[in-house]
C-alpha cells in the first residue's frame, strides 16, 4: 500500500525539527510492560548495553511464581550458538541488585536482564557463582499507540483552519494513508506475536483485548497470557470457570453475598474453580486491574469474559467461520453466542435483565473484524485493506469524537470523515502521531504545515 508508505515518511519527517517539540508517554507499569515485551512488541533483536547483538530467538514461558519473570527462554548473542535459559523484565538496571536477584539461586539460569531507566553508570550484573548476565535497555518509544491516560477534553486545533480550506478529496488522501499504515502496523504487531507464539495463541491474546475495550485491555492480555488458548482446549467444560477464577472474580466463596437466583451458577463456577486453584491460584490478576466504572453495562469486563469463554470452548468453530477470510459467517457467529445467565445479567451481582441482551453486538464485532482479523489477514498475505475500507462505523467513541474535533471543529464534512471504520482509524492516528505528541497547545506542531505539502 503506496499510501501507507507515504504517510510513514510523512508521520516520520514531523520528528525532525530543531529542538524538541514532543513529549515522552508516560510509563506505564512494570506490569504491562512485561506483557508489551512478552507480545514481542519492543522487537526481537537489540543491543546489550556492552554492544553485543542480541536475539531473542524464543519468549519463553511467563512465570507468576517466586524467581525470573520469563522461563525457558532462547537468545542468541553476536549470531552465536541459541542459549535456553530465563528472562527478568525490571523497571531499573540496579533492580538485579536491589532485588536480590544476584544471590537468588532462581536466577542462576538466567541469560538475559531487560531494564527501562538506567542509573547512569554501568555496573556487573552477576549470578551467584558471578556470570555475567548480559543486559538489555528497551526504548518505550517503540511502544506504538500507547496513550497518555487523563488527557483534557479537546478544543479545535490549529490545523482546522487550514484544513477548512483543503479539498474533501486531499484529506481523504490522507487518511485513507493513515489507516493503511495503522493497519500495517497492527498486521506486523500480529506477525511478531505469531512468530513467538503461534497463530492461534496469537489471535485469542488479540481477541481478548478487542473484547477488554480501552479500559480493560491489559487484564485481559495477561488473561490470556496466563490462562493460555491450550489449556482452555483442553477442558473446554472449565473454561468459564478457569477465566473468572484467574480474573479474580471467584475470591468469595460465600453464596449469600449473591441473589438467590444466582446462587446455583457461582456455586458451579466456583465447585469447579477451586478443584484446579491449588494448580493454578499463583495466576490471580488482582482486582485492582480491573476497570468497572465509566463504561456501559453491557460492556461490564464479566460478560466479556463469558463470550471469551465461549470463543475458547468453541474454537475450532471460530477460525473455521473465516476460512478465506470471509467475515460474514464470523459477524454470524459472533452475534449468536449465547449464555442462558450472562444473556440477562450485566454482573455476577446485578438482577436479571428483562429482556435478552447480545454477549458481543454489532459494533464490537466490526471492531473485532477492523483491528484482529482483518490485520491477520493482512499479516498473512491477503489483501485486508479491501474489506478494511468498506467496513462502515455504526458508532463513534470519545477518542474518535476528540480526534475529529481537533483536526476539523464544526466543519460540515467532518461526518464525512468519521462515517467508515477506515476514516476513524487514520483519524486516531493522526492524532496519536500529532495531537498526543504535541507540548506547545499546537503552536509548533507540524501537521498544518505538512498537510499544505501532501499531494
Amino acid at each position: 500500500m503506496l499510501g501507507a508508505t507515504r504517510y510513514s515518511e510523512f508521520r516520520r519527517a514531523s520528528r525532525v525539527r530543531e529542538r524538541s517539540l514532543f513529549v515522552a508517554v508516560p510509563a506505564p507499569s512494570e506490569l504491562e510492560l512485561q506483557a508489551r515485551w512478552f507480545a514481542g512488541d519492543f522487537g526481537r533483536q537489540f543491543r546489550s548495553v556492552a554492544g553485543d547483538a542480541i536475539e531473542i530467538v524464543q519468549f519463553g514461558v511467563w512465570n507468576r511464581e517466586a524467581g525470573p519473570d520469563f522461563t525457558e527462554a532462547v537468545v542468541r548473542s553476536n549470531g552465536g550458538a541459541p542459549i535456553r535459559g530465563a528472562i527478568e523484565f525490571d523497571l531499573t538496571d540496579r533492580s538485579w541488585e536491589s532485588h536480590g536477584h544476584a544471590t537468588n539461586e532462581a536466577f542462576d539460569g538466567a541469560v538475559l536482564h531487560v531494564f527501562v531507566q538506567s542509573g547512569g553508570s554501568a555496573f556487573f550484573t552477576r549470578t551467584r557463582t558471578n556470570r555475567n548476565v548480559p543486559q538489555v535497555r528497551v526504548d518505550l518509544a517503540a511502544l506504538n499507540g500507547l496513550t497518555p491516560v487523563g488527557l483534557p477534553l479537546a478544543r479545535a486545533g490549529r490545523c482546522q483552519a487550514p484544513l477548512q480550506g483543503l479539498s474533501e478529496e486531499r484529506i481523504v488522501s490522507v487518511l485513507t494513508a493513515a489507516a493503511q499504515f495503522r493497519l500495517q502496523r497492527k498486521a506486523a504487531r500480529l506477525r511478531r506475536i505469531m512468530e513467538s507464539h503461534g497463530r492461534d495463541a496469537a489471535l485469542f491474546q488479540e481477541l481478548a483485548a478487542a473484547l477488554g475495550y480501552k479500559r480493560n485491555k491489559l487484564p485481559f492480555t495477561l488473561l490470556a497470557q496466563r490462562v493460555s488458548l491450550a489449556v482452555l482446549r483442553a477442558a473446554p467444560r472449565e473454561a468459564e470457570s478457569l477465566l473468572f477464577g484467574v480474573a479474580g472474580f471467584l475470591s468469595a466463596p460465600d453464596l449469600a453475598a449473591y441473589r438467590s437466583d444466582t446462587r446455583a451458577y457461582v456455586r458451579e463456577l466456583w465447585d469447579t474453580w477451586w478443584r484446579r486453584h491449588d494448580e493454578m491460584g499463583r495466576l490471580i490478576l488482582p482486582l485492582a486491574l480491573w476497570k468497572f466504572s465509566g463504561a456501559r453495562p453491557l460492556n461490564h469486563p464479566q460478560r466479556r469474559l463469558c463470550a471469551l469463554s465461549l470463543l475458547a470452548a468453541d474454537w475450532r468453530g471460530f477460525v473455521r467461520s473465516f476460512v478465506g477470510y470471509d467475515f460474514r459467517k464470523t459477524r454470524q457467529f459472533l452475534l449468536g453466542l449465547t449464555h442462558p445467565f450472562w444473556n440477562f445479567h450485566y454482573t455476577l451481582r446485578a438482577a436479571p435483565a428483562a429482556t435478552a441482551m447480545a454477549l458481543i453486538g454489532e459494533s464490537r464485532v466490526r471492531d473485532i473484524i477492523a483491528n484482529v482479523l482483518l490485520p491477520l489477514a493482512e499479516a498473512e498475505g491477503h489483501d485486508g485493506w479491501s474489506d478494511y475500507a468498506k467496513l462502515s462505523a455504526p458508532l463513534s467513541n470519545r477518542r474518535v469524537e476528540t480526534a475529529a474535533t481537533r483536526l476539523f471543529a464544526q466543519d460540515d464534512r467532518r461526518k464525512r470523515f468519521t462515517k467508515s471504520i477506515a476514516f476513524q482509524q487514520g483519524l486516531l492516528q493522526v492524532y496519536e502521531d500529532f495531537c498526543l505528541q504535541d507540548n506547545s497547545d499546537c503552536a509548533q506542531c507540524p501537521f498544518p504545515e505538512q498537510m499544505q505539502t501532501w499531494k
